[in-house]
């Protein structure tokens, strides 16, 4: 029986420089989509960052956000696709959020401004996020026609790149690449330490 089909997806910036964080979704565009699978997935709290940045997950998938630090975080989201709020607290054991709408959830902590995260919420069982080296790999992709798409959180508004027409062949591995202009990063720095949040122990 043949392998199902595969894509590389390559992001880079303008002048050729690879763009971690992005991530790369593959989506059906004619019949039905196929059926995501609903699962768990981790948001740690380390060294007083959401690790790792970008997090994508399908629909239905709850995420927990364990506090690998020695003072308290307060984990919070206001963003349309799914608001909520975990009051101080630190330690391993964190309630269970399930992000249950598509979307891009953008993620917060009441003590610490600079920490800045996301949760990219998906329709769709084929997506990856590009590592350092710009590159992201998507496997076991069902025969037919799909569109693929790129999301950075520093995308310039207005200019996402095109998506792009692939056909998913048993067997066969495809690669598409993407330019992207990017944002400069505009989170507030981080203060040296210890910071004002350590008073929250």
């Amino acid at each position: 029986m043949a392998a199902a089909g595969s894509l590389e997806g390559v992001v880079r910036t303008e002048d050729g420089k690879p763009v971690g964080d992005a991530v790369v979704s593959v989506v059906a565009v004619s019949g039905s989509r196929p059926a995501t699978r609903a699962g768990r997935a981790v948001v740690d709290q380390q060294d007083k960052e959401f690790v790792p940045h970008v997090r994508a997950v399908t629909v239905g998938t709850e995420v927990t956000f364990p506090n690998k630090d020695n003072i308290r975080h307060h984990v919070y989201s206001f963003s349309p696709a799914k608001k909520f709020e975990l009051p101080l607290f630190k330690g391993e054991h964190s309630a269970a959020v399930k992000f249950d709408q598509p979307g891009v959830v953008v993620l917060g902590c009441n003590i610490h401004d600079w920490m800045l995260g996301y949760v990219v919420v998906l329709d769709t069982p084929y997506f990856d996020t590009t590592g350092a080296d710009g590159h992201a790999q998507i496997k076991d992709i069902a025969a037919g026609a799909y569109e693929v798409h790129v999301w950075h959180p520093r995308l310039v508004n207005g200019a996402a790149p095109d998506t792009q027409r692939v056909t998913s062949v048993d067997g066969k591995k495809q690669r598409v690449e993407f330019v992207v202009r990017l944002n400069p990063d505009l989170r507030p720095p981080r203060p040296p330490s210890p910071t004002p949040g350590d008073r929250y122990r």
